[in-house]
């Protein structure tokens, strides 16, 4: 089993510190002031994530209090006297920052390049912010509408309302009931003496953990945390007891949600047991076992049946009794009454078909192999581990893993038999019944007790730092070629033995691709699902027992396989791939359910703004003729054409297109360089033929600029999109003046949309542009977008454009840019320093012939920009007047 590298060496600990234990390479300390410190030292991938729980949630608030804790979530980034506005300083600093509110705690977290300086100036807002936010009342009033416009995105979404009402149902008494984002009522009317009050209470250092992970000096962060945190006081308050238990459910519940628009849905919900309770890990078993796709009972009986077009299955570990919800989506037309029926039927059914020892293993397996993944990045880990916080005990992490890996197969048909009942269920119909038959009554676990006999495993060696600059990497690249198969690789130290690669096949013309409509699409989608030697599920199995996760897509000339695995796995990952891409199948069944599931889909996006507006406007700005590669098909043309596709379609596609004549393999992390290219060429060598590859060109094309309004009926988020064609590709010289300039514009917190629409006047919860650059030929595109209110329609357009016509006519400031090129430039560097992102860059440049020696100009013109160039850039390039806009919402007349 995995565990964390490089443990903190015993060390003179600074005054007021004292250690506690360590696990698995994790070290817990504690503060005189009751500040829990976890450090999670990695060097093996230059990047630090710092993540501050507090153990409250919607779970913590009472009456008249709904919202509370993510208000203040909100509230906390806009500052305190020391600090005016947090996001705004952490876009300048290059950090990738954010939080978040659940049912037992509130997160904030930050991931960047690893930094001294950053570090401690994070620490200190931590601490600052704890104890010093303004949660002012002007503040609020701005803030308001951003959170009125989080709700607006969550009530778009049928998913999200039905998972509302169904835990409302499904809990009477405990505040799991409540949404996290709470009642409107309670939010728009909060008095700010009770919200401080609220504030005062639970944001102490008692009640809190901080949690470093990744590349940093231990003893500094001692220090550091001692000189920021340990000036803070010990509360003398007390932290009120949380007792509520809802009771034992003593029969079947219903609700139904109508809106316009969507398909149908249908989730069953039963009462599980806390986190901490021994009886979790079975759930979280079966939650594989029914739900994964296409190994679980759902799929087989419902999805392959064709009574839905996809299911599910997931729990929710809480510190108090949660719930497992198992869930089918259908497609149009097909049968609610048959599909409830069997989705009830196969939940409930495990008391007379028991779970078998080889679902057990298999969903075992497919979980262990999940935590796995996330324990290898640091940046998962410092977060995932606030969960286990919220739960207990942070050493959760490793007990449920444990118990998991442990689990007795008459210990999981057993808690089936007890939890998935009738009498426990939140979906249909109330039924009277002979006798009660009810679910074992709720517990609150002692975790202490509960951990007596955990027993940590040994921490994992020490792994080599990497140094993620442009001139690194190319110095570490290995390059070679296997025909027509370009490789390249970089070997580098990673926790676990992880390992990224990204293998793209290119073939085809714009002639050769003319009207093959969806065929394409399915392809790639179908080449997974089934070999002339492995079944679906054999594929999948394969893919669990090598810890490797795969994923295809593709469509017009380009496939991409992507593989996230282990060094010693990789080998074997990659013949699998050689099987899947060579000798697909094509199974009838999976092409109908492919096509129901695409089906469905479409019918999701006909009614929301984004993808209302998206549509519209690409087809816009699109000139070509319907059965061009390039073209942009409107929703019942895709329909039209996800329907017409056979099977005899997609073998003779793939017979025709498929090879790797073309082709490039990019791959990042622990890898064996002579293992990795035997495999290659075992697996792709030789494999020549498929139509010859010539990139489809895309032209700069002129187009009509106009304003476009899309009505989305019962929707109460709306979509604001414009989108220009911008004479430029990413080797011009004005590309890092042009870069810059979107950056001070529309992205980040230091930007001039986001402090107008987002900060001062509170119309959007998201607002940016964005720059999608060419490659190959001077046509890129700059796109902006809200999302808001559709009462707030002409204030978000009229602000959108007054700001872009501001910078234009006055320009940015010397400050804007210092501040943009420190926040650019970390932010390029923090993506180097993710080994997908490698994998990605390594495949890309192959293609392109390049190598990181562009990535470093680009750096190094960005440091040197002038004001003169990134305005001159704005005035040049950026158009208001060409803008194709499009607007999505219910705009009432």
């Amino acid at each position: 089993m995995l565990a964390f590298v490089q443990p903190v060496l015993a060390q003179a600990l600074p005054a007021g510190v004292s250690k506690v234990q360590s696990v698995e390479g994790i070290t817990e300390y504690r503060l005189a002031n009751g500040l829990q410190l976890l450090l999670i030292p990695d060097d093996a991938k230059p990047t630090t994530t710092v993540n501050m729980t507090y153990r409250v949630g919607s779970r913590h608030e009472n009456y008249g209090e709904t919202g509370m804790a993510h208000l203040l979530e909100h509230l906390l980034f806009k500052g305190t006297p020391k600090t005016r506005n947090a996001l705004g300083e952490f876009t300048k600093r290059g950090l990738n920052a954010n939080g978040s509110t659940w049912f037992d705690r509130t997160n904030y977290f930050a991931s960047f390049a690893s930094n001294d300086e950053n570090l401690k100036w994070y620490l200190d807002w931590q601490a600052d912010a704890m104890v010093n936010s303004f949660i002012a009342r002007k503040d609020l009033d701005t803030e308001m509408t951003v959170v009125r416009n989080e709700m607006e995105m969550g009530e778009n979404s049928p998913e999200r309302i039905l998972f509302e009402k169904t835990l409302a149902t499904m809990y009477q008494w405990h505040n799991y009931g409540k949404n996290t984002i709470g009642a409107r009522a309670d939010v728009e009317n909060v008095d700010i003496p009770r919200l401080q009050a609220f504030y005062r209470q639970y944001y102490q250092p008692d009640n809190a953990t901080l949690i470093v992970a990744g590349k940093f000096d231990a003893s500094k962060v001692l220090g550091w945390v001692q000189q920021s945190f340990g000036k803070l006081k010990k509360p003398t308050r007390k932290l009120p007891t949380q007792y509520t238990l809802d009771p034992v459910q003593d029969g079947e519940r219903s609700v139904t949600l109508r809106r316009v628009g969507g398909v149908p849905l249908l989730m069953a919900a039963y009462h599980v047991p806390a986190a901490a309770h021994p009886d979790f890990a079975a759930i979280e078993v079966l939650n594989q076992s029914l739900g994964d796709t296409p190994s679980g009972r759902l799929h087989k009986r419902l999805t392959a049946k064709q009574l839905a077009a996809g299911t599910y299955a997931f729990s929710q570990g809480l510190a108090d009794p949660g719930f497992a919800i198992f869930g089918a989506q259908l497609a149009p037309g097909l049968d609610v009454d048959k599909a409830r029926n069997e989705l009830l039927a196969t939940v409930e059914s495990i008391a007379k078909e028991p779970i078998t020892e080889e679902e057990l293993k298999r969903a075992q397996g497919q979980w262990l192999k999940a935590w796995e993944q996330a324990f290898t990045n640091p940046e998962t880990v410092g977060v995932s581990l606030s969960e286990s916080v919220a739960q207990g005990d942070w050493r959760l992490f490793f007990l449920l893993r444990d118990r998991v890996r442990d689990l007795k197969l008459a210990d999981v048909q057993r808690v089936a038999v007890e939890r998935l009942r009738l009498s426990n269920r939140t979906l249909g119909t109330y039924l009277p019944v002979d006798a009660p038959a009810r679910a074992p009554a709720p517990v609150r676990p002692d975790v202490a007790a509960e951990l007596k006999s955990f027993k940590p495993q040994a921490a994992a060696a020490a792994v080599q730092a990497f140094d993620a600059t442009p001139a690194n990497i190319d110095r570490l690249t290995q390059r070679f070629d296997i025909g027509g198969l370009k490789v390249a690789v970089l070997p580098k130290g990673a926790r676990g033995g992880a390992v990224t690669a990204l293998l793209t096949l290119r073939f085809g013309d714009e002639k050769t691709l003319f009207g093959q409509g969806e065929v394409p699409e399915f392809v790639a989608a179908m080449l997974d699902k089934g070999t002339a030697t492995l079944s679906r599920q054999q594929i999948q199995d394969k893919l669990d027992a090598l810890k490797t996760e795969m994923r295809i897509g593709g469509g017009g000339g380009v496939v991409t396989v992507s593989l996230t695995s282990r060094r010693d796995t990789l080998p074997e990952a990659i013949a699998l791939v050689g099987d899947v891409l060579r000798n697909p199948s094509f199974p009838p069944e999976v092409l109908d359910e492919q096509r129901r599931a695409a089906l469905a889909d479409i019918e999701q996006q006909r009614k929301e703004p984004e993808a209302l507006a998206d549509n519209a406007v690409s087809r816009a700005m699109n000139p070509y003729p319907r059965g061009d590669v390039r073209y942009t098909s409107s929703f019942d043309e895709m329909v039209a054409d996800i329907n017409a596709v056979t099977v005899d379609q997609l073998k003779a596609f793939h017979k025709r297109f498929y090879s790797v004549a073309r082709s490039e393999f990019g791959a990042a992390g622990d890898l064996d360089v002579a293992a990795v290219r035997s495999a290659l060429e075992k697996a792709l060598g030789g494999w020549t033929g498929g139509e010859p590859y010539t990139r489809v060109p895309r032209p700069l094309a002129p187009v009509k600029p106009q304003r476009l309004q899309l009505p989305a009926p019962d929707k109460q988020n709306a979509t604001l999109l414009v989108r220009q064609s911008v004479p430029l590709y990413d080797l011009d010289p004005d590309y890092p003046a042009l870069s810059m300039a979107n950056y001070l514009l529309g992205t980040g917190g230091q930007s001039r949309l986001w402090k107008r629409i987002r900060e001062d006047e509170g119309l959007s919860y998201d607002v940016r542009t964005g720059i999608l650059w060419n490659s190959h030929e001077p046509h890129s595109m700059l796109q902006g977008s809200a999302i808001f209110a559709p009462q707030n329609l002409a204030k978000v357009e009229a602000a959108f454009r007054e700001e872009l016509t501001r910078a234009q006519k006055d320009g940015f400031t010397a400050k804007e840019l210092a501040e943009g090129k420190r926040g650019l430039l970390a932010f390029r560097r923090l993506s180097r320093a993710q080994d997908r992102n490698l994998a990605a860059a390594l495949a890309t440049n192959l293609d392109l012939n390049r190598t990181f020696e562009v990535s470093a100009r680009v750096d190094e013109a960005l440091g040197k920009l002038t004001l003169e160039q990134v305005n001159a850039a704005l005035r040049k390039y950026v158009k208001p007047d060409s803008f194709v806009t499009a607007v999505s919402g219910d705009f009432k007349p």
